[in-house]
């Protein structure tokens, strides 16, 4: 090879790692480009902007009043007003409900962890299918060559009048069973790449990089209950709206006792024109105070009572999605030990049926009986290395569910 022909393959080699893009990347892609993921991000970012509101005092009341018909006092007629006040909620009212928003901004925030993390197993579910389909067309184009061979074996062993003719039609129709379904296999490919792109949000018919081998953890998965309901982000975000709610009965209270008011009054008098006297013409300042004074309690023993529900409703809530948590860590790991000893199974009994097949193929070529049972293990090899496959997927997606469940991804 010239050097240049050395330095271009290198560049294609380089290249080709470069571009190669693993689960973890696809993660990324949907983290950063799904529109529901960035919905629920820009609900928190908006939650945020609450606290600012409720933490302000409301605005200043400025108000200005002309006397069309002047009031006369000692120092002059009265021709104008202009007030200025502001009130001031009960002491702690706006923290309590800055608390409430702030707990509130925080349960999105979990509710973002979750969704985030229920996307990644929502591509780890397709991307491992994904997978299998590409290795059970592979399986399918290695099973089509076998039978071709076959095929002209039978075929040659007619010709010599050392075999059958329904030997050769048998291989034929069994190759183009195979054949139909490697177009099935395809197909359907085709339908799980484009929902693929679309949790990325990307073109349907965008290259997907798929990992060549599937891996079985041997480590033990140890089952710690406190660890899986204290990283959980849906068990966080109902801790922290129960939290909100309790924050929102002590606003309630709060909003139930007197606000207070300062203000002032600015009064424009004209002077006297029929005498001269002391401060004649001289505007009015006064200041005032004012209370608001809640005696209507309705509305404010409702809003509290409305609190305590919603404590107790969100308490609920975190006790049910808890049991249900834990249920399913049960079930996904006994799904992981079975597919586990499922897997060591069919790699057994792939082998097995490799060695067999090899013998009862040897007996063929010399005596020119018993094609059938030629076939039949072929089937039989075909259908272990099919579910070898599809166990090894389902391994993989009961793991994905297990970080989903146990919020590995946080």
């Amino acid at each position: 090879m010239t050097l240049k022909g050395f330095l271009f393959a290198l560049t294609v080699f380089f290249s080709a790692q470069l571009s190669a893009q693993t689960l973890e990347d696809y993660y990324r892609i949907a983290a950063e480009d799904n529109p529901g993921l960035k919905a629920k991000y820009t609900d928190f970012e908006a939650s945020l902007e609450r606290v600012v509101q409720v933490n302000s005092l409301p605005d200043p009341t400025f108000s200005f009043g002309y006397f069309l018909s002047p009031v006369e006092t000692r120092v002059g007629p009265q021709r104008a007003k202009f007030s200025l006040s502001q009130m001031f909620p009960w002491f702690g009212t706006l923290s309590a409900r800055g608390d409430v928003a702030t707990l509130n901004a925080e349960a999105k925030y979990q509710a973002f962890l979750d969704a985030r993390n229920a996307l990644y197993y929502q591509v780890s579910a397709i991307y491992y299918p994904l997978y299998e389909l590409r290795e059970l067309q592979e399986i399918e184009v290695g099973n089509i060559r076998i039978l071709e061979s076959f095929k002209t074996i039978a075929t040659s062993k007619f010709e010599n009048g050392s075999g059958s003719l329904a030997d050769a039609l048998r291989a034929d129709i069994t190759l183009q069973d195979a054949i139909v379904e490697l177009a099935i296999l395809q197909e359907k490919e085709n339908g799980m790449h484009a929902a693929f792109n679309k949790l990325l949000n990307r073109p349907y018919n965008a290259a997907i990089e798929i990992s060549d081998t599937l891996t079985v953890q041997n480590a033990p998965i140890v089952f710690q209950p406190d660890s899986i309901l204290s990283r959980n982000p849906s068990l966080a975000s109902l801790s922290l709206q129960a939290q909100a709610a309790e924050a929102q009965q002590i606003a309630a209270q709060k909003q139930g006792l007197p606000a207070f008011g300062v203000g002032i009054d600015y009064v424009l008098v004209d002077k006297r024109t029929d005498m001269d006297m002391p401060k004649n013409g001289q505007n009015v300042l006064m200041p005032m105070v004012t209370m608001s004074i809640p005696i209507f309690r309705g509305k404010y023993k409702g809003a509290i009572r409305e609190a305590e529900l919603l404590q107790e409703s969100f308490e609920l809530k975190k006790q049910d999605y808890s049991n249900s948590l834990l249920s399913s860590f049960h079930k996904v790991q006994f799904d992981l030990k079975k597919q586990t000893d499922l897997i060591a199974l069919y790699r057994r009994q792939v082998v097995t049926t490799q060695q067999t097949m090899n013998l009862l193929l040897s007996a063929y070529a010399n005596s020119g009986n018993d094609f059938e049972d030629v076939l039949n293990i072929q089937k039989q090899l075909l259908k272990y290395q099919r579910t070898l496959v599809n166990a090894l997927v389902q391994y993989n997606i009961s793991f994905a569910e297990m970080d989903y469940i146990m919020s590995r991804n946080n």
